[in-house]
């Protein structure tokens, strides 16, 4: 029996002003039964009953291509051509890499960042989303900022600065339907993250930047924020903090301006260990949360109940739907997985 976990459910609750985490009480509960079967490549944890209505009994995880260095940022073009294909980023090649159901693997972009580097390592895109026109956003490190890859090739900066100053290295990212982007801005494309010399900005925030192009500051404390998802009704925010130190998925409500309430703990998983920390993330239709984390991808339910895990061979960074939106992809460090599941999400 696979025992990485080993059932420590934590809850938490937080109080916070001005959109920021607070210091929060932990209630650990006995460790929880598990059922773990080798699937495929990788295993499968079922701690909750309706954990089997969204992964069925038979689900098979599969490597789909591997040699990479450290892959991020799954997303499906469905109206790509001559066949729908997805696009992933392998942050440390400074590359964005392509998977077709016909043709395997194959470069999309190569390089991302074209100006030297430095000390540098991690200078390559991280998220990757579609916009309501098809056009693809890179959430980009080296560049330092959120770009567009117009129809004719050509790139348009979105986002690179916030009060005149420059960004860290956008991450992640989510569009409202109303147009509005939401993203977060850890160091991790800084030679020396927060002691970075080139750093301008004194904090790691989530920002919203709006469809006429003005980026305001959400949520500033943080440490690392990074995935980032909204919920199906677009009511809630989830934003994953991946430091090592604090491994924490944060919600916080959308207000009617667009704004963030008061930021609480989500799901604190602190007290596992396992390789990983709370990182990139999708939800599916009913609301559940497919979360990167210690181990693998945790499944948990919009009540903040720990459902199951579905875990790669190797620890996973992202994931992101494709197909016709019930294929679960996922991005684990320097392979390329996907599961078919029976729950599934919508693919822009």
């Amino acid at each position: 029996m696979n025992r990485w976990y080993l059932g420590v459910l934590a809850t938490a609750v937080g109080v916070v002003a001005c959109g920021s985490p607070a210091p929060v009480e932990e209630t650990l509960s006995e460790p929880e039964p598990m059922a773990a079967a080798t699937s495929g490549a990788g295993t499968i944890v079922r701690v909750d009953p309706g954990f089997d209505a969204l992964v069925p009994s038979d689900a098979q995880i599969e490597k789909l291509a591997d040699g990479y260095m450290f892959t991020e940022g799954p997303v499906w073009v469905r109206r790509g051509e001559p066949e729908p294909y997805l696009l992933f980023s392998d942050i440390p090649a400074n590359a964005i890499r392509k998977w077709s159901p016909t043709e395997g693997p194959s470069d999309f972009m190569n390089p991302v960042y074209d100006g030297d580097p430095g000390e540098r390592t991690q200078v390559g895109s991280n998220g990757l989303l579609i916009d309501s026109e098809g056009r693809l956003i890179l959430c980009e490190h080296g560049n330092r900022r959120v770009s567009r890859i117009e129809a004719d090739g050509s790139i348009t900066v979105l986002a690179d600065r916030y009060d005149g100053k420059r960004l860290n290295s956008p991450n992640d990212a989510v569009y409202h339907s109303n147009g509005w982007l939401y993203f977060t801005d850890p160091p991790y494309g800084l030679a020396q993250q927060d002691d970075d010399p080139t750093k301008e900005l004194d904090f790691n925030g989530i920002f919203r930047l709006s469809p006429d192009g003005v980026v305001e500051l959400l949520v500033r404390d943080q440490t690392r924020p990074n995935g980032i998802a909204l919920s199906p009704d677009e009511s809630t925010l989830y934003v994953a903090n991946s430091d090592g130190n604090d491994k924490v998925w944060y919600a916080y409500d959308v207000l009617e301006d667009g704004t963030l309430g008061p930021g609480r703990v989500f799901y604190d998983a602190n007290a596992v260990e396992a390789p990983g920390a709370a990182d990139g993330m999708t939800i599916d239709r009913n609301g559940n949360l497919f979360a990167t984390g210690p181990g693998g991808i945790w499944v948990i339910g919009p009540d903040g109940t720990h459902l199951g895990s579905i875990q790669p061979d190797e620890v996973p960074a992202n994931a992101g739907w494709g197909d016709d939106g019930n294929t679960l992809y996922m991005t684990g460090r320097t392979g390329l997985y996907r599961i078919r599941l029976t729950t599934g999400g919508l693919i822009p």
